[in-house]
C-alpha cells in the first residue's frame, strides 16, 4: 500500500518528459512547476506510468502544414527517449524502465518508480517499420498512432477547447487509417506493442478494432455521454473496448470531464471524475477501467492539483463505495492485466 493506505497508482499517461525539457526542472527535486516529479509521486502514491514521447514543437525548417517530417520527429524522439533512459540510470535504482507486466507489478510491490516508454503520435516511425524495431529494442512498449494532427498512418481527432454552442462534438472528424497505418497495427501486434486509441479519430478507432488481435485500449479518454467533446469515447466505442477485454484510463483534463467542455479547474469537483469512473465501470466492468491522468499535458481539477493530490481521487472513489479490491484494480492491476494480455509477459 502507498499514500494514506491506498494502493499505488500506475498512471496511463503523462507528458512529463516534455515538461522537464521545457522548464529545465529536475525529476528528482520537488517543484512547483508542472504536475509530476519523483518527490510528488511518492507523496501522492503514484508508482509510475506511461511516459509519452510527443513531438510538440516544430523545427525552424518544418513546413507550415500539420505534417512533421520523419527525420525531424525521429531526432526529437531519440533525444527524449535518451533522456528517459538516462533518468533511469541517474535514479540510483529509484526508477526502472519496464518491459513486462510482471516488472510493473514488482515495482508497485517494492516501491520502485516504473517508467513505461510510449510514443504519442507515430511521426517518428517510418512506414516500413524499421524504426519501430529499433525503438522496441530500446524499451518502447506502447504507441499512440496519432495526436491531434494527421500523419502518414492516420488522422487524429480534431479537438479545440469547446464552447457550449459547439457541443455536442463528434469524434468522427476525418478519414481512418492509411495503408501504412494498417501495416503499423499489424507490426505492433507482431511485436507485442500496445496500441493507444486516445487521440485517434472514430474511423481510425474502428480500423484498429477490425485489425488488432489485442485488447483495445484508450490510455487517457473519458465518457462522451457525460462530456460531449470530440476527444471522448461514445457508448459504441466503449462497447467495443469491453468486447475486446480492453481498458480505458480516466483523463483528468477538466475540459474532458465537464458537460460544458470548459477549462475551469476551480469549479470541476473530484466527484465529477468519479461520475466518469462510475459510467465507465457500468459499461466496461470493474476490470476495464484505470487511470490516465495526462499529468503535465493538461489542466487538472484544483482539488487534485498535481501528483501529490492523487489520494483525493482515491478517497473520492472509496467514498462512492469502491472497496479495496476495486481500488487496486483501478489504481494499477487493470493496467498490469491488459498489458500482460498484450505483451504476453
Amino acid at each position: 500500500m502507498s499514500a494514506q493506505g491506498f494502493p499505488p497508482v500506475f498512471d496511463g499517461h503523462n507528458d512529463t518528459i516534455l515538461s522537464l525539457n521545457r522548464t529545465g526542472r529536475s525529476f528528482f527535486e520537488k517543484s512547483s512547476e508542472g504536475h509530476l516529479d519523483l518527490p510528488r509521486a511518492k507523496e501522492g502514491g503514484v508508482g509510475g506510468g506511461f511516459f509519452a514521447v510527443y513531438i510538440a514543437d516544430r523545427g525552424a525548417d518544418q513546413p507550415t502544414d500539420d505534417a512533421l517530417s520523419t527525420e525531424y520527429a525521429q531526432s526529437q524522439a531519440l533525444s527524449m527517449l535518451g533522456k528517459l533512459i538516462r533518468l533511469e540510470a541517474e535514479s540510483q535504482g529509484q526508477c526502472k524502465i519496464v518491459r513486462t507486466a510482471t516488472e510493473i507489478q514488482e515495482c508497485m510491490d517494492n516501491g520502485t518508480f516504473a517508467i513505461l516508454l510510449h510514443i504519442e503520435g507515430a511521426e517518428p516511425l517510418d512506414a516500413k517499420g524499421d524504426t519501430l524495431e529499433v525503438f522496441y529494442a530500446a524499451g518502447l512498449r506502447s504507441v499512440g498512432i496519432t495526436h491531434s494532427r494527421s500523419n502518414i498512418f492516420g488522422h487524429g481527432v480534431t479537438w479545440v477547447r469547446s464552447r457550449p454552442d459547439t457541443l455536442p462534438a463528434s469524434p468522427d472528424t476525418g478519414p481512418g487509417l492509411t495503408d501504412a497505418g494498417k501495416d503499423l497495427v499489424r507490426h505492433c501486434n507482431k511485436l507485442g506493442v500496445m496500441i493507444d486509441l486516445s487521440h485517434l479519430n472514430e474511423k481510425g478507432f474502428w480500423d484498429v478494432a477490425a485489425l488488432s488481435e489485442h485488447p483495445l485500449v484508450a490510455t487517457h479518454s473519458n465518457v462522451h455521454a457525460l462530456s460531449s467533446v470530440s476527444r471522448n469515447l461514445t457508448d459504441k466505442q466503449l462497447n467495443a473496448i469491453k468486447e475486446s477485454n480492453g481498458v480505458v484510463g480516466l483523463n483528468y483534463a477538466v475540459s474532458f470531464l465537464r458537460e460544458d467542455g470548459q477549462r475551469d479547474p476551480d469549479n470541476t469537483p473530484v466527484s465529477l471524475m468519479v461520475d466518469h469512473i462510475d459510467y465507465l465501470v457500468d459499461k466496461l466492468g470493474i476490470n476495464g477501467v484505470a487511470l490516465g491522468s495526462d499529468y503535465d499535458g493538461t489542466t487538472v481539477p484544483s482539488e487534485i492539483g498535481d501528483a501529490a493530490g492523487q489520494p483525493v481521487l482515491i478517497q473520492g472513489l472509496r467514498d462512492r463505495g469502491y472497496d479495496d479490491d476495486a481500488l487496486a484494480k483501478l489504481a494499477h492491476r487493470n493496467w498490469v492485466r491488459v498489458l500482460r494480455d498484450t505483451w504476453g509477459s
